[in-house]
């Protein structure tokens, strides 16, 4: 799934994060349009009663450093919805108590082959949401440094399987966007644990109209074919 995500501080993303109760005034929004996995990236999250929309690294398992916290060696930016069950996986736990949303506005796939020992890129495309935002199924934990007792938060972004709208864009996998209604509540909800009743969201769906653009590389964003408009899906 993407390691890119595409984050305005647009009329839309603005108005995911304030149905959600928050306050741009006090939390703003960052915007980054190339937004790298292993980056600083906001996710909103609950605690105590309390939303908010704070930095988080895109990687959920962190290791200590000499200045805090930094990626584990393990790729985490992603978690797979078919070990969120699984007791002793990375987003065990967090699938339970530690759930979070990933505002954006868009993400960018890559698709690569290999050759020999290399993966050479195929294609990249960039995926906007057309007059909307996403709002990214995601995990966290928290990391304590033991000195400061600074807290550091590192977050994944659950992944589906492929959606067959998007195939030929991405083969392996597609990301979880919620559905923008009462669900979102639940999920943010660090008490509930009824984690059976998300099932019904492990499945690829498109709650967005999506803008596709195939560009050169995602660092220069020049694209290099006429854009398409992928449907959301209606049930």
């Amino acid at each position: 799934m993407c390691g890119r995500l595409n984050v305005t501080d647009d009329e839309f993303v603005q108005g995911l994060c304030i149905s959600l109760g928050l306050d741009l005034h006090i939390d703003p929004i960052i915007p980054n349009r190339f937004v790298r996995a292993a980056s600083p990236i906001q996710i909103i999250r609950e605690v105590n009663g309390q939303r908010m929309l704070q930095n988080s690294t895109w990687w959920l398992l962190l290791e200590p450093s000499t200045t805090g916290f930094k990626p584990s060696k393990y790729t985490s930016f992603n978690t797979r919805y078919d070990k969120l069950n699984v007791p002793g996986s990375a987003g065990y736990t967090p699938f339970r108590t530690a759930r979070c949303i990933i505002p954006a506005r868009g993400f960018g796939e890559s698709e690569f082959e290999q050759q020999g020992n290399k993966k050479i890129p195929m294609h990249y495309h960039d995926l906007v949401a057309v007059d909307g935002a996403i709002a990214f199924a995601g995990l966290y934990k928290e990391y304590i440094d033991k000195d400061s007792g600074e807290i550091t938060l590192g977050c994944s972004i659950i992944t589906l399987p492929p959606h067959p709208k998007l195939m030929h864009i991405h083969r392996k996998s597609s990301p979880l966007m919620l559905p923008q209604d009462a669900i979102l509540d639940t999920w943010l909800d660090p008490t509930y644990q009824q984690v059976s009743e998300f099932e019904h969201l492990m499945h690829p769906r498109l709650t967005q109209d999506l803008i596709a653009t195939q560009i050169n590389k995602p660092s220069q964003y020049q694209p290099i074919a006429a854009p398409s408009i992928i449907q959301r899906d209606m049930s």
